[in-house]
C-alpha cells in the first residue's frame, strides 16, 4: 500500500545520495582537468 508520507520522509535520503552522486561525478571531472593539464607540458 502506497504511504505518501514515507515517500516524503524518504526525499531527505534520496537528497543526500544525489548529492554525493554529484560530488563524486564533479571530482573525477576536475582529476581528468588536472591531468590533462599535466600531460600537456
Amino acid at each position: 500500500m502506497f504511504k505518501p508520507m514515507n515517500f516524503l520522509n524518504n526525499l531527505h535520503y534520496m537528497g543526500i545520495g544525489m548529492l554525493g552522486i554529484f560530488i563524486v561525478i564533479g571530482v573525477i571531472i576536475l582529476i581528468t582537468i588536472l591531468l590533462s593539464k599535466i600531460s600537456k607540458n
